[in-house]
């Protein structure tokens, strides 16, 4: 049941040569390898375009600015603590 033997396929090509009109299904098989060839193109402009469209950005200088000295937050009750209760 796993593989097809060349009757198989051949059975399966009638039946669609039959279906479809023997003129008809060479031009389908080339629409189908237009639109997968432009895919496959599609996918490699795609994996360019990132690298050529953002360039690195040049480097600023960095400037110490005076900040206030953090604060801590006041103590918290804990639920373990017993004078919150």
């Amino acid at each position: 049941m796993g593989s097809f033997s060349i009757w198989h396929w051949l059975l399966v090509a009638v039946v669609i040569i039959l279906l479809f009109g023997a003129k008809k299904v060479p031009s389908a098989m080339g629409d189908l390898a237009k639109g997968i060839k432009a895919f496959k193109r599609g996918l490699n402009d795609d994996s360019d375009a990132p690298a050529a469209a953002a360039p690195a950005p040049a480097p600023t200088p960095v400037t110490q600015a005076q900040t206030a000295a953090p604060t801590q937050p006041a103590a918290q009750p804990s639920a373990a603590d017993p004078k919150a209760s």
